[in-house]
């Protein structure tokens, strides 16, 4: 299944794309927010295993599931734009980060549940980089995670743009920028 309307912001922890996806819905974009803080949140609230810290096993499949789970509840919805805080891709990438590999499941998922080909990607920013209670990694593993995300996508045959470090209106207007030329 390939959704042409359904386009995907990534990037490595802490380089904005809370902030720029908040922005963007304030311009009226759908907006399908991102499943691993989420899955954190629910799995402390009840004291539960799949956390990354605890069974990270368990956190990859629950974030798979949510991914799928949110691409789904979208996929009737033809020709409205929806942006999507991370999607199936970064799922895989954590496996591998993790040393779990991608499974045929992980896969064969991101094979069958296609995004736009197009990815905007949010490079690593030092200036604005922090840690809070769900994002533990240091800079060097943002920086990690950055590359490593960019590689899969390009491995599953996505072409990334990477979005400019800048004002968060410099940042909407290059995505808005964006979707206007692949949406004419």
């Amino acid at each position: 299944m390939l959704k042409s309307n359904f386009y995907v912001i990534t990037g490595g922890p802490g380089a904005g794309k809370t902030t720029l996806l908040e922005a963007l819905s304030a311009q009226g974009l759908k907006i399908v927010p991102e499943d691993a803080r989420r899955i954190i949140q629910d799995q402390v609230s009840v004291d539960g295993d799949g956390l990354p810290w605890r069974n990270v096993n368990m956190y990859t499949g629950l974030m798979l599931d949510a991914s799928i789970s949110s691409y789904h509840s979208h996929a009737d919805i033809e020709g409205e734009i929806h942006l999507f805080d991370r999607g199936i891709l970064d799922t895989l990438c954590y496996a591998e980060m993790t040393g779990q590999g991608i499974s045929i499941e992980m896969n064969t998922a991101a094979q069958e549940h296609r995004y736009n080909n197009t990815v905007f990607m949010l490079p690593p920013w030092q200036e604005i980089y922090q840690t809070d209670s769900e994002r533990l990694q240091t800079w060097d593993e943002a920086v990690h995670t950055f590359l490593k995300m960019k590689e899969i996508y390009i491995r599953y045959g996505y072409t990334v743009v990477e979005v400019p470090k800048g004002t968060i209106g410099e940042r909407v207007t290059f995505i808005l920028d964006q979707l206007d030329n692949l949406n004419p």
